[in-house]
């Protein structure tokens, strides 16, 4: 599934940055551009002032007809982050994302970012949805992507972990996007795809653990139900949070009606967290992200 649209129009590239915050380095980016025939489609900045570090987003287009060459600009821009000690960034803002979508039995969260893609909400080049059950074929066959279905069982997992990683290195995957699949991943797949795996879970952890949590909520009387997309690391849910939602509920609502709260937040919490990660907005902060919006 290939979509070609853009959330910035015009834009051609997009620069992202951290650095030591200091003055001089946003006229030294837009001063390059300037230089390079690079017109500034959208900048968005954050400095934090308990780290000391700037960071940094700007979108930019060539103008006077000039070709973009991003190689060419890597090479030349590579001066200018040397000189402030930057961790940067510098791609293409017109090709899609090549992104995994990985679910098990629930549909919500899938049937969301397919849709968006379709209608163009969202830019991404959907390589295939993988499943360890079948359930969902269909809806990936109503969207025109693949379907893989890759059982896991206790004696094959580590299998199935290696058709994933293989499967994201033959593909050059960008993303993949754990939208509620029900697994464990183990420590290596974690690893290997740091900062480029995003899962949604419900916001209700610590607390309502385990199987049932809203039936464990209804049960406690929560007046607020959530959802919390984050990437994903060894460490279980504990992964920078890129994204949350809520919404409240209140005495008159039944488990099944907490449970059908919960996948609208679960939904919108996952599409923002894909589009802002697809359009490069998300950066790394220690254990937080930068979402520069």
């Amino acid at each position: 599934m290939h979509k070609t649209s853009s959330t910035e129009p015009g834009c051609s590239a997009v620069l992202t940055l951290s650095c030591p915050d200091t003055t001089g380095i946003v006229h030294a980016v837009s001063g390059f551009l300037l230089v390079e025939g690079g017109s500034i489609v959208e900048s968005r900045q954050f400095s934090d002032p308990e780290s000391g570090t700037l960071f940094m987003r700007v979108a930019f287009e060539q103008v006077h007809g000039r070709e973009l060459d991003l190689t060419r600009l890597r090479e030349q821009f590579s001066t200018v982050a040397d000189r402030y000690s930057m961790t940067w960034r510098m791609v293409s803002a017109n090709e899609p994302a090549r992104v995994v979508i990985m679910v098990s039995r629930e549909e919500h969260c899938l049937s969301e970012l397919l849709y968006r893609n379709s209608v163009g909400d969202l830019h991404l080049d959907v390589v295939a949805v993988v499943s360890n059950h079948t359930d969902l074929r269909r809806v990936a066959e109503h969207f025109g992507v693949p379907f893989r279905h890759v059982p896991v069982t206790k004696e094959d997992k580590s299998q199935a972990e290696a058709a994933l990683l293989q499967l994201v290195r033959e593909e050059r995957v960008d993303l993949v996007v754990l939208a509620r699949y029900m697994q464990i991943l183990g420590d290596d797949v974690c690893k290997e795809l740091e900062g480029r795996m995003i899962n949604i879970h419900h916001s209700m952890l610590p607390s309502f653990k385990g199987a049932r949590p809203y039936h464990q909520a209804y049960v406690h009387g929560v007046k607020v139900v959530g959802a919390t997309a984050h990437y994903v690391t060894a460490d279980l849910d504990e992964g920078p949070i890129i994204e949350q939602q809520v919404a409240t509920v209140d005495h008159t609502m039944s488990p099944a009606a907490l449970i059908a709260r919960g996948r609208e937040v679960e939904r919108r919490a996952l599409a923002r967290a894909v589009r802002w990660h697809t359009e490069n907005r998300v950066l790394l902060n220690g254990r937080r992200t930068v979402v520069l919006q």
